[in-house]
């Protein structure tokens, strides 16, 4: 499922993020931008401990906050480690909004074209999939209608349940306005 918004569009996929080609994936990472399990294990696993080795140097950073890396040996060309929980692995909503922005602008600033998020916080951190997907479909709306490079944000969640909240909250979004 696709909508455009501005002069891109929001595009919600069914399926592995270790196997996305956009310019871009996001970890759903922690401040010290260690790789465990869900997401940034995966990606690890997939890409290459050289991820996690390029992260770390980075780190640590501030919760809400993102930083870039290459992505290994996986299709993407980047990796944008979004900070969306402290070392107690718990996050909330201003968090899940940071890192999304701020995943976004480094986007932007890089100059990238496409970018690909798995659900932020939702696994380790416990957060909830309806609030999940309408903060990050509703940053993601609004980094597009300014964008200047970036022409697709890309949701991709592997779970059948997640892919459906997310479409459910994309389809809310663009239905209401008309």
């Amino acid at each position: 499922m696709s909508i455009h918004v501005g002069h891109g569009e929001i595009s919600i996929v069914h399926g592995d993020i270790t196997d996305q080609a956009t310019d871009a994936l996001v970890n759903a990472a922690n401040n010290h931008l260690w790789m465990g399990a869900g997401v940034a294990g995966a990606i690890k696993r997939q890409g290459g401990i050289r991820i996690e080795q390029e992260a770390m140097a980075l780190g640590p950073v501030e919760v809400g906050q993102a930083v870039m890396t290459s992505a290994g040996d996986l299709k993407a060309k980047q990796i944008i480690h979004a900070a969306v929980m402290g070392q107690d692995l718990h996050t909330n909503a201003e968090f899940v909004r940071s890192a999304t922005r701020n995943s976004l602008l480094l986007a932007e600033q890089q100059k990238l074209t496409s970018i690909s998020f798995p659900a932020l916080g939702t696994g380790v951190g416990g957060f909830s999939l309806h609030h999940c997907a309408s903060i990050m479909i509703g940053e993601s709306i609004e980094s597009l209608l300014q964008a200047k490079s970036l022409r697709e944000v890309r949701f991709v969640l592997f779970d059948d349940d997640a892919a459906e909240i997310f479409r459910a909250e994309l389809n809310h979004r663009f239905s209401a306005k008309r």
